[in-house]
């Protein structure tokens, strides 16, 4: 044999044993307890006929309006190679009772199979951009071998399937969970089973649902109860609700550490500046050791999460160096703080607009964030296309209506209101005969995302605007943002 030395004493991992395959019929089988019309070997889970790739197998889940066999010949063209049904099909296939449960059991099975680090994020605002930060750090560290949720796969269909894409040699995974009631959290972790559990912060998101934000936090705490033996739970030291966190986490976890600037926190910040590229230089104290690095996406709020990102690196046991690389080239997320250059006209002639594209969700928390956010880019003007905050219940007039005195203090030029919801921001703003509030910002009220689009099309974009565009996902802004970046330079 002439193999290099090196080469033979290279270390064995004993994940490298395994298969390639994402699933054989047989492990399939072997977690639903079902029937296989043949063998099969998987590369992927899907459960949206319309993603599927080629290797797929595909979950013919009911839902409470369709039913995925329906789409089980578009599945199948598009590249599926197996299904999970509840009827035999002509297509290999293993036949389940319930293709529901059938998903949760290999959910199960995934996390069973793999030795590796798990972390569960939740919170009111921040999981997904925590969750796609950790999975960058973890993936650099790991040289490819980490895992995470996609999207905001975080609810009862979307924690199982996260975890059965889970390849069976991860070595890191990353699981966002969400809620908005009592009770649904505490069943999520239970499946994902993580070392470490992170709250990003509590703020009265989905509180229609809730008797108050003590209520959300509790329920944000459920996430504790599925900690393995030993597990990190990391909490936001600076929130008014951090001594309830606390002993949430006190039941479950061997380790609680809190993060932030306050003396509550033992992962804490020391300093923040503006980083020359842009960002913000973020010095912190680990306790053990300090720690200087970059954080490209802007705001204060990214600072946070950063700190929850290096307490969960340094408690499961990755690299901090590989961390602090993926924060300072990490870039927003659709829908979540991606930054667009568009066409503009007018304005101070360079033919370009920045588009702030914040989309995907929003609560009172997250609107005045994003809002100080805008007021700190500088820009010839101001632009802020707010969409309505949903699931607010009583206070929903209120915490509109609250949103004027950021929206004042960013020196915002220009706002399109949208949604039946944001009247009482609108009254504040003055668009009511006797004004709450006195201001130079111009208003505009409208009912839908389509009237909004042909608002600020009617003067805009110009150049040199800074656009910001948030609302609730199901405002439907994210239709205005597609049209505006379609023409990206």
């Amino acid at each position: 044999m002439n193999a290099h030395p090196a080469m033979l004493d290279w270390p064995v991992d004993s994940s490298d044993r395994r298969g390639l395959a994402l699933w054989t019929s047989d492990e399939i089988v072997a977690a639903t307890g079902g029937t296989a019309s043949a063998a099969f070997e998987v590369s992927g889970c899907e459960i949206d006929s319309r993603e599927v790739r080629e290797g797929d197998l595909f979950f013919a889940l009911k839902g409470e309006s369709a039913d995925g066999h329906r789409f089980l010949d578009g599945a199948f063209r598009r590249g599926a190679a197996a299904a999970i049904v509840d009827r035999p099909i002509e297509h290999p296939h293993v036949l389940v009772s319930d293709t529901s449960s059938a998903l949760e059991d290999m959910g199960k099975a995934a996390r069973n199979r793999v030795d590796a680090g798990i972390i569960g994020v939740t919170g009111s605002a921040g999981k997904t951009g925590v969750k796609e930060a950790l999975f960058a750090a973890l993936d650099r560290g790991s040289r490819g071998r980490a895992h995470r949720s996609v999207k905001s796969y975080n609810n009862h269909v979307g924690v199982p399937l996260s975890l059965a894409r889970m390849p069976a040699r991860t070595r890191f995974g990353v699981f966002e969970m969400g809620m908005n009631h009592a009770g649904e959290l505490a069943a999520l972790t239970r499946l994902v089973r993580p070392h470490v559990a992170i709250v990003t912060t509590i703020a009265p998101a989905h509180i229609g649902y809730f008797s108050g934000e003590e209520a959300i936090a509790d329920a944000k705490g459920e996430i504790f109860e599925g900690l393995e033996p030993g597990g990190v739970a990391i909490i936001p030291a600076d929130s008014p609700h951090y001594l309830r966190l606390r002993a949430k986490a006190e039941r479950h976890a061997e380790r609680v550490i809190g993060f932030g600037s306050g003396p509550d926190a033992q992962v804490r910040l020391l300093d923040a500046v503006p980083a020359p590229g842009g960002g913000t230089l973020v010095t912190a104290d680990l306790g053990s050791h300090k720690l200087c690095y970059t954080v490209a996406m802007p705001g204060a709020h990214w600072v946070a999460n950063s700190l929850a990102v290096m307490a969960a690196v340094e408690a499961i046991g990755g690299d901090l160096g590989a961390a602090g690389l993926a924060l300072s080239e990490m870039e927003g997320l659709a829908g979540r703080g991606a930054r667009h250059t568009v066409p503009a006209r007018g304005g101070d002639g360079s033919g370009e607009a920045l588009l702030i594209d914040e989309s995907y969700n929003a609560n009172p928390a997250s609107m005045r964030v994003t809002i100080a956010q805008l007021g700190a880019t500088p820009a010839r003007r101001r632009v802020a296309v707010l969409g309505a905050m949903r699931e607010l219940g009583a206070e929903e007039d209120r915490y509109h209506r609250e949103l004027a005195e950021p929206l004042l203090a960013a020196m915002v030029d220009r706002v399109i209101l949208v949604g039946p919801e944001m009247a009482a921001l609108a009254e504040a703003l003055g668009k009511s005969a006797q004004p709450a509030l006195a201001g130079t910002i111009e208003v505009d009220h409208v009912e839908t995302a389509a009237e909004a689009a042909e608002c600020l099309a009617s003067e805009g974009p110009q150049g040199g605007d800074a656009i910001l565009v948030k609302g609730s996902n199901s405002v439907g802004l994210g239709a205005l943002v597609r049209a505006l970046t379609a023409r990206e330079n």
